[in-house]
């Protein structure tokens, strides 16, 4: 089905109005840094719930996932189902410490529990990660989806694409910041949401041949019952490119090992995640946020995973593989290369009608500009507050001054990120990809925080050794296996477990170091621990047991 001008009308109107409200719900704001950067602390609950899923759903998910889900199956629902009960742990433990103290930012966190040269380094850290990892991969997949949907998929629009994209996140993000950025979330959040379930269930309809979306997810589940298997073993499932996905999701380690590295960090320690319960009005209103936000996570894969599988049946021959005779000529590049991240957008185009398609398509947009959105405000935030304001504001430190740095330093990691995003397009699972060389940095970086949070012997320089020695021990085994698969000294795991180890021997490292520093003895800068601190409402304990409970349903009945 082409795309037609109703569905261009849609898409435009779509983003008339987006750029319209954020522009509004700004006005008269953004003179402080406080508006500018944590919207004035005045988000409600119900727009930080909203606001964490729009930032965290984006073309990652949309688009990686679905290809994740063509590849290998439900298992990589569990980046989302284990994100929902590491969401109820930042609210319980994460949370009080990181409101109490009045933050703006993640390493802002750092100096007051260690030191400015160590927050300073981190910060460095994630400005990077942001815009050479981050908003470069959100970027290049946007705009290889709306290429393959608005155009022929043949890269004419490509380039384009990755322009606009960018510059309709800039046109209110900009100049609103985080109080732009969140209010429109709550309308990004609901069109992604829509968009999802309207592209699932017009190609479980087509499936069915007019049967039902039920009798669709029968049939999906008949023809390729072990896509539906969340704990892998060795060999189980082969990817259409030939990778064994044990090596992507090993096992139990999704439920007890590396997957908890990743979650605890990109949730609990994210700049552009974290920053929206930092606006909240309260703690509590911050806690009810995140609650929301894991009860919305457990029904994501049917958006984002859960289409990959449909599309990998419709385009694989009877015994499961996908060949030049059974898919579309659309996943396979001019090389030969099965393209899995060419999922979705193949379904909008394919089985999408006209009108709707618009209306998905602006969803599509939703999640990128969102997600890009809220990386530029956290670079900007970052950059601002924990390296400009320190160290190069001694003459203007003025607030007017501050906000226009952050629009400054928001605008050049945007033109940056539009320069390098078009480099990804020889990468087979983007959302492999992103998770891979965040993993190099998030062990160490999340063993400073969870000793600095909860071991008061901790010390500055065990941190900011251990920040530097995870590095190393990541890259042993990251290249190492690679490289020395013969030697006896190089053992080849699975990235997942690469991360979990790291993240082990680095909080040796730093508890060695800080015990023979610090002869045992609490930090000065501890943090003291009390049972008030981490008292939550009955309202989040009761919403906590009941995602526990269908998280154990939903392993169970795929395990």
């Amino acid at each position: 089905m082409e795309f037609s001008w109703i569905d261009y009308a849609v898409f435009i109107l779509y983003g008339l109005v987006i750029i319209s409200i954020g522009l509004y719900v700004s006005r008269g704001k953004g003179q402080t840094s406080e508006d500018y950067f944590l919207a004035g602390k005045t988000l409600p609950w119900w727009a930080i719930g909203a606001s964490l899923i729009a930032a965290n759903i984006s073309a990652e998910q949309f688009i990686g996932m679905s290809g994740s889900g063509f590849a290998i199956g439900l298992a990589i629902a569990s980046y989302e189902w284990m994100a929902a009960l590491t969401l109820i742990i930042v609210g319980k433990f994460f949370l009080p410490i990181f409101i109490n103290k009045g933050l703006y930012t993640i390493p802002e966190f750092i100096e007051k529990r260690y030191s400015t040269n160590l927050k300073t380094i981190l910060a460095i850290f994630w400005i990077a990660l942001f815009i050479f990892v981050n908003l470069t991969s959100v970027l290049y997949l946007g705009a290889t989806a709306l290429d393959t949907i608005m155009g022929a998929g043949d890269g004419g629009l490509f380039y384009y694409s990755i322009i606009g994209l960018a510059l309709f996140a800039a046109a209110y993000s900009l100049y609103g910041g985080l109080s732009a950025v969140a209010w429109t979330d709550v309308i990004q959040v609901v069109l992604l949401v829509a968009g999802g379930l309207i592209t699932t269930g017009f190609a479980l309809h087509y499936l069915a041949e007019g049967d039902g979306i039920f009798a669709g997810i029968k049939m999906v589940y008949e023809r390729v019952p072990e896509k539906f298997s969340m704990i892998l073993s060795k060999g189980e499932i082969i990817t259409p490119d030939g990778r064994d996905a044990w090596w992507d999701l090993p096992g139990l380690a999704v439920i007890f090992g590396g997957m908890w590295v990743a979650n605890l960090y990109y949730w609990g320690f994210n700049q552009y995640i974290i920053q929206r319960t930092l606006a909240a009005k309260s703690l509590a209103e911050a806690q009810k946020g995140i609650v929301l936000a894991a009860f919305l996570k457990i029904i994501i894969p049917v958006i984002v995973v859960l289409p990959g599988i449909i599309a990998f049946v419709m385009n694989s021959d009877a015994a499961g593989n996908v060949t030049a005779a059974s898919a579309d000529p659309s996943f396979f590049s001019f090389t030969g290369r099965i393209i899995n991240d060419n999922a979705a957008p193949w379904l909008i185009t394919t089985f999408v009608p006209v009108g709707l398609k618009g209306l998905v398509l602006a969803a599509l947009a939703a999640a990128i500009v969102s997600s890009v959105a809220s990386m530029l405000n956290s670079t900007a935030t970052i950059f601002t507050m924990d390296i400009y304001k320190p160290f190069f504001a001694k003459k203007d430190g003025s607030e007017k001054n501050l906000v226009t740095v952050g629009r400054l330093s928001a605008s050049l990691a945007l033109v940056i990120a539009v320069i390098l995003a078009p480099q990804l397009q020889n990468l087979g699972q983007v959302f492999q990809y992103i998770q891979e060389y965040t993993g190099i940095v998030s062990p160490g970086i999340l063993a400073v925080f969870m000793m600095g949070l909860f071991w008061k012997k901790t010390t500055n320089n065990a941190a900011i050794w251990g920040v530097l020695i995870s590095i190393p021990i990541a890259a042993y085994f990251k290249v190492g296996p690679n490289d020395w698969s013969d030697s006896a000294f190089f053992v080849v795991l699975p990235f997942m477990n690469q991360m979990m180890w790291t993240w082990i021997l680095t909080m040796l490292v730093m508890v060695v170091i800080s015990l023979i520093e610090g002869k045992g003895q609490d930090h000065d800068k501890g943090i003291p621990l009390t049972k008030s601190l981490f008292s939550t409402t009955p309202a989040f304990n009761i919403s906590s047991i009941i995602i526990l409970l269908l998280l154990t349903v939903l392993y169970g009945l795929f395990w």
